[in-house]
């Protein structure tokens, strides 16, 4: 019973927003893209959940069904990838990101599309006319990233980064990281004491 019911929210969030999908890929405007998630971001609940797993199925590289996005949570490039199973808490504002099967992703973080993003050298030119440079970050499978963190470069796979911490270099795998910014803590294929 409870898979049938899981399965007509899922059909009745594709039918909801399927008419915005059509108009985004109909635009191919990054703007639209980003303020239509906006928009269905502002839904509370499960439902709302429905409603945005289901709209970025249709608009991003790839986004399966079967996963978790909180209230107040977008994504603000569509070349992102999710695996399976994933889980993105309330309030993350994700950029160009590959994230790995089973990764969780806990309320208020924020992952940007590398370190790179705004251009700053040129003297008297605004910093926001400068270019910048966007990466896709690779958030590895199983992954657990803490409240309020804020990541900008590569996960290994099964790392645990803790609530606050700024990942600014790329880590390995079975990692755990903590602090701003953040430094390995420990490895947990190591067996302690």
């Amino acid at each position: 019973m409870k898979s049938l019911v899981k399965q007509a929210l899922s059909a009745f969030g594709i039918l909801v927003t399927s008419p915005l999908a059509f108009l985004y890929r109909l635009s191919g405007s990054d703007s639209l893209f980003v303020g239509q998630g906006q928009l269905l971001a502002l839904i509370p609940g499960k439902i709302g959940s429905y409603f945005r797993v289901a709209y970025y199925n249709m608009t991003l590289s790839k986004c399966p069904r079967e996963g978790y996005i909180g209230f107040g949570s977008y994504f603000s490039h569509p070349e992102v990838e999710l695996g399976t199973g994933y889980y993105i808490g309330a309030y993350c504002i994700i950029g160009m990101a590959k994230i790995g099967n089973h990764a969780t992703i806990a309320s208020g973080v924020y992952i940007l599309s590398g370190k790179k993003q705004h251009g700053y050298k040129e003297i008297g030119k605004p910093i926001q006319e400068q270019p910048g440079f966007f990466e896709q970050i690779y958030i590895g499978e199983n992954c657990w990233i803490g409240n309020g963190a804020i990541v900008m470069a590569d996960l290994g796979v099964q790392n645990v980064v803790a609530a606050g911490a700024v990942v600014s270099c790329k880590t390995g795998d079975y990692e755990v990281y903590a602090g701003n910014p953040a430094m390995l803590v420990k490895n947990i294929n190591k067996v302690s004491e």
